[in-house]
């Protein structure tokens, strides 16, 4: 209906303009131009605020039918966060942070790079003791007031965000937008010029020599030509965050508006205010320089601007002179928006997930106690829970069980539910309860053909990191699956025994998950530190059931002669 005004006031405004100027009305064929093109541009403003209303609205829905999705596991179509996958890291492979059905992908919600960032470097390093009981607060805060979270997250999805993160803007604006103070004679350059260019234009159509326009056309052509690898550098760079800055400029308007309670939200949100006035107004201004840059898109219009009036070279200046007096504040907001964000998606987490555990931390070394623990990446309608506690230094809980009964799994329920607590996130269980500790883990060990590693050695490779990381003084809890597996029993045995004598000695816990019953033998000789738990399954028929429930002692029951009779295999020898 808008659109059909805008129409409207363009058809009249030209018909009374037409109308003024063939009477020979001249002036008030004038007045009829400005009067309905200013009108024109009202109701154009009116129709794109309400366009991105109702866009909103359009993401609003989108947005919450992806939360249903990821209720329902259904993963696939979010961002897994490929480009924080990194191998080498002490348990991101190993616990399924990022990548394909991640914890990524069921935790993020932020749509810009400095979000996606910064939720990624809190899954990859534990916060300290003051920051996870803050961030706790914080998402608390958020996540009753859903309206206001749920604006803040959509808003930025109307615009198409930058793939190169803020930081490699800001990097580019503090040592390349020099351009000035290499070339201070600029600055009077682009004011005087356009001046005396546009008068010789002037003098020209009435009546005199056309050289002197065309001299100062020449010389602006000149100096656009000289300087053309600096205009396009600053141009290509900004317009690559146009439409980020505009996201942000709406995100900081939102957060600036709102009263927040706790101590880090309130903290945060001060920090966007200077004493050269709200961060929302600074970024608005770089979103309305970089818009100015965009003029030149078209070839007439760049011609036109360019060679009369120095526009590239005035919105150079315009830059700098932002820099200069804005930039920091710049930084500071991105810094703002990022945590906001990351805390935005802990707090949709937490509001879908109303029954999880806010963890409790505590002092005692490697306490770790919790109370119908799951693993937040199985989606069951009744999921399978443990309890499970340990303390102290040097523990070392054996894991044995049979063949698919949960005992991996298992592991991985306990590191990726530390992962959450330690960066402020509620965990999948009922109660936990943890001292902060640095989470290291060793499973998926592969071998690589290009470094020409066998899964062996790069399994050596990693328990050789975690005894490097033993010798500092933080705490270390590990996670180790099936250790030594790619070597003889004996061997393996031996070398597993040495491992945890070893580990006893040093600031570290942890469970290690085993086929081997040997290893419980540990429990006697180690009394007190190493202590032995399973997982079990019953054979009935040709049916193998699995309880996958946690409980004290060696495994006592084996499948896998079960397991390669039903995938064909006679084990009875009869060919």
């Amino acid at each position: 209906m808008v659109s059909w005004g805008r129409v409207l006031v363009f058809l009249v405004g030209a018909v009374l303009a037409y109308y003024f100027f063939s009477s020979g009305n001249m002036a008030l064929g004038v007045v009829a131009i400005l009067v309905f093109y200013g009108l024109f541009l009202v109701v154009l403003k009116w129709h794109q605020r309400l366009d991105f209303n109702y866009q909103q609205l359009v993401l609003l829905r989108q947005f919450n039918l992806q939360e249903t999705d990821r209720l329902h596991g259904r993963l696939k179509g979010f961002n897994g966060g490929n480009e924080f996958i990194d191998p080498a890291h002490p348990y991101t492979s190993d616990l399924d942070i990022f990548g394909d059905s991640s914890l990524f992908q069921l935790l993020n919600r932020a749509v810009s790079s400095i979000g996606k960032s910064r939720l990624a470097q809190w899954l990859q390093h534990a916060a300290s003791i003051n920051s996870i009981q803050q961030r706790q607060e914080a998402v608390q805060e958020l996540t009753q007031q859903l309206n206001w979270l749920q604006t803040f997250l959509v808003l930025p999805r109307y615009y198409k965000q930058a793939a190169a993160p803020a930081t490699e803007f800001i990097a580019w604006m503090r040592q390349h937008t020099d351009f000035y103070q290499r070339h201070a004679y600029m600055k009077l350059l682009i004011w005087v010029l356009p001046i005396l260019t546009l008068a010789a234009v002037v003098a020209w159509f009435n009546g005199v020599s056309g050289y002197v326009p065309s001299f100062f056309l020449a010389v602006q052509y000149l100096l656009g030509y000289k300087f053309r690898a600096a205009r396009e550098a600053y141009y290509e760079n900004s317009m690559a965050m146009y439409e980020a800055v505009r996201s942000y400029t709406r995100q900081l308007q939102h957060l600036e508006s709102h009263t927040f309670g706790s101590g880090l939200l309130r903290g945060l949100q001060s920090g966007l205010i200077t004493e050269r006035g709200k961060a929302s107004v600074a970024v608005g201004r770089l979103s309305t320089i970089i818009d100015y840059f965009s003029w030149r898109l078209s070839t007439l219009m760049s011609f036109f601007l360019n060679t009369i009036l120095m526009w590239d070279f005035i919105w150079m200046y315009r830059l700098e002179q932002w820099k200069q007096k804005h930039l920091a504040q710049l930084e500071q907001a991105v810094e703002v928006l990022a945590e906001t964000e990351t805390l935005a998606s802990m707090a949709c987490y937490q509001h879908a997930h109303p029954t999880y555990a806010i963890p409790q931390l505590s002092t005692q070394p490697f306490e770790f106690k919790a109370m119908a623990l799951a693993h937040p990446l199985i989606f069951s309608v009744s999921p399978v829970t443990n309890d499970f506690g340990m303390a102290g230094i040097g523990q070392t809980i054996v894991v044995t069980g049979s063949n698919m009964s949960g005992k991996t799994t298992f592991l991985r329920t306990i590191g990726i539910n530390m992962v959450l607590a330690l960066m402020g996130a509620p965990a999948c269980a009922d109660k936990l309860i943890l001292a902060p500790a640095q989470v290291y883990t060793a499973m998926r060990t592969v071998d690589n053909l290009a470094e020409n590693t066998s899964s062996f050695y790069a399994e050596l490779k990693r328990l050789r990191v975690l005894l490097e990381l033993t010798e500092e003084e933080q705490p270390v809890f590990y996670l180790l699956d099936e250790i030594l597996k790619g070597t003889n029993s004996r061997d393996r045995h031996q070398g597993a025994m040495a491992l945890i004598r070893q580990l006893h000695k040093r600031n570290a816990s942890g469970l290690i998950s085993t086929h081997d019953l040997e290893l419980g033998a540990m429990e006697e000789e180690l009394a007190g530190s190493v202590h032995n738990y399973s997982f079990n399954s019953d054979i009935v028929g040709d049916e193998i059931i699995f309880d996958y429930k946690l409980q004290r002692g060696l495994c006592r029951s084996f499948n896998a002669s079960k397991l390669m009779e039903l995938m064909g295999i006679d084990m009875q020898g009869r060919g």
